[in-house]
Formats: C-alpha cells, structure tokens, sequence
C-alpha cells in the first residue's frame, strides 16, 4: 500500500509540532477537567460513552442543567482532539526514516493514554464519581504529561543509550525527587477529594479532615522545594543548563503561593482550576530538567552517515 509523498512531508514537516502540541493538550484536558469539577458538571451526561440513553450529545432534561451537560460533553469531546493528535505522533514517528523505536514507543505510550483515560472517564462516570477514580483520572494525566516532554526531547536527542551529565548521586536525587512529585500530586488529590469541590452536589466525599491533608501537600512541596535547592547547589560545575533548573524553581515557588492562597480564600473554583494547571506546569519543568541532565548521542550507521534526531519522513511504500 502506498502512501502519498505529501503526507509523510506533511508528517516529518510539523512533528515537532505534533509532540509540543501533545505536551499542551494533555495538560489542558486536566484544566478542563478542574472546570468540570467546580462547575457541579461531572454527571453532566450521567451515562457513558453516549450522554444520555440514546444520545452521544447534550438533550433538554428536567434534571440536568444544560450548563452541566455541555461543560461535561464538552470535556469529552476534547479528549478525542488529544487523540488525535496523538495518533499523527504515532504516524509521523512511524513513518519517520529511520523509524527510531523510542520516538515510536512515547508516541504510543500518548495514543495508549488517552485510550486508557477514555476508560477510566467511563468509570468515573460509572460510579457517580468516586473520589478515587477522579484522582487515578488526574494522574494519568500527569504522568501522560511527563512522557510527551520526553517524547519532544527524544526529537532532538539521538539514538544511542542516554549518557549522564551529572554524577551518579545527583541522578539518584532526581529519581526521589520525580517519586516525591508524584506523592505531592496525589496529596493534591486527596486535598481535592475532601474538599468542597465534589464535581456533583451529591457525590460522597474523601472522608478525611482537609486540613490534615492540606499540611500533608505542604510538607510534600516543602519537601520537593528543599531537593530542588539541593540539586541547583550541587548542578553548579556540571556541563548542564541553568535554564530548566530556574524555570523550575519558577514554577515551583509560584504553585506553592497559589496553593497557599487558594487554601486562605476559602478555595475559589478559578483558584482550583489555576492549580492544576500549575501542577502540569511543574510536571513539565520537572521533566525538562530531567531531560537536560542526561543526552543521547547520534549514532552512525555503516560509517556513511548519522542517524539525527527529527529527521525528516522519506516517502513511504
């Protein structure tokens, strides 16, 4: 079967595009999600995959305010954009030349993910979201977000195995610091899940005291906060850039005021939805430092020529 030559220009043209725009779009879906949550909509379309019993989109109902039904539809709807998206990374990566097998995988570790938070979206629904499935929903999303900024990394970087910049215990703290990530993100959760902000009025909450886990997710970024500053004093002398490290320490420090606000003011719903796009903002720095403190050289095969990162997509039979 043969493919036309303009589609796979079209393909190698903007894959670097298709991989930003993955990063942006698994993050924003978690944003959008927030706005369900605030907003009462999460049973919105009580029913999964259609809306109703017999509709894929939003109906009159006596029951359910329209405003619920299109800002929940809405979501949904959005999750098949980031689809597709992730399926033209899947293409470009697939019919890149040479075909690099890590492009490929992150690329289907994206499609696979949001096939995966389509499911878990259903149960979500299914059982009158629980407050555990909301939080599992969230950090797949997180972690969906971390692979596609290695995956724009993996565009440039090269082929061969991934070669240190920094000495071994320096990338033994960024293993735990990437661990103590995702503990504060799951605190996060929990924080939410306790909180006032159930997604339904009449979805049971976390059964747990908020501000015991409000002091637990402070103490988990105060935790992070010291790692970071630990690992900017012993990068200095390591051939990395400083760039990553102090967008990070950026972030980081404006999350925490948000969060400290966001927990003096009674937890706003802009408030919320604010947060979790920093927590992906954090995600995405965290994972931009990660990526600059290891490279991956270009290989060359057969003496003749080197293997480049975001090489161009050679037509395709």
């Amino acid at each position: 079967m043969s493919v036309p030559p303009w589609f796979t220009r079209f393909l190698g043209t903007f894959q670097r595009a298709f991989a930003i725009a993955v990063v942006i779009a698994q993050g924003g879906i978690a944003v959008t999600g927030s706005i369900v949550r605030v907003t009462g909509s999460g049973l919105g379309c009580p029913t999964w995959p259609q809306c109703f019993e017999g509709s894929m989109v939003p109906v009159e109902h006596p029951e359910v305010a329209s405003l619920h039904q299109w800002v929940e539809f809405g979501n949904r709807t959005l999750t098949g954009v980031v689809g597709v998206i992730a399926a033209l990374c899947v293409l470009a990566a697939w019919f890149d030349r040479p075909r690099r097998r890590r492009v490929v995988t992150l690329a289907l570790i994206q499609f696979g993910g949001v096939v995966l938070q389509a499911v878990v979206g259903g149960l979500t629904v299914l059982t009158g979201l629980l407050w555990w499935t909301v939080s599992v929903h969230f950090l797949i999303s997180m972690a969906l977000v971390w692979f596609a900024v290695l995956l724009v990394a993996a565009l440039r970087e090269g082929d061969e195995p991934a070669r240190p910049l920094v000495p071994r215990p320096l990338m033994a703290l960024q293993v735990v610091q990437a661990a103590v990530l995702g503990l504060l993100l799951l605190a996060g959760t929990f924080v939410t899940a306790a909180g006032p902000h159930a997604g339904d009025a009449d979805t049971p909450r976390l059964d747990a005291p908020v501000d015991t886990l409000a002091q637990l997710h402070a103490d988990l970024l105060f935790l992070f906060l010291g790692m970071l500053v630990a690992l900017g004093f012993a990068l200095r002398g390591h051939p990395v850039p400083r760039r990553p490290y102090w967008l990070l320490v950026a972030v980081v420090l404006a999350q925490g005021v948000l969060g400290m606000v966001q927990y003096w003011t009674g937890v706003p719903e802009v408030l919320v939805s604010l947060h979790v796009l920093g927590a992906g903002a954090v995600v995405v720095a965290t994972a931009a430092l990660w990526t600059s403190t290891r490279e991956r050289a270009h290989f060359v095969d057969d003496g003749l020529r080197s293997h480049t990162a975001g090489s161009s997509v050679a037509s395709h039979a």
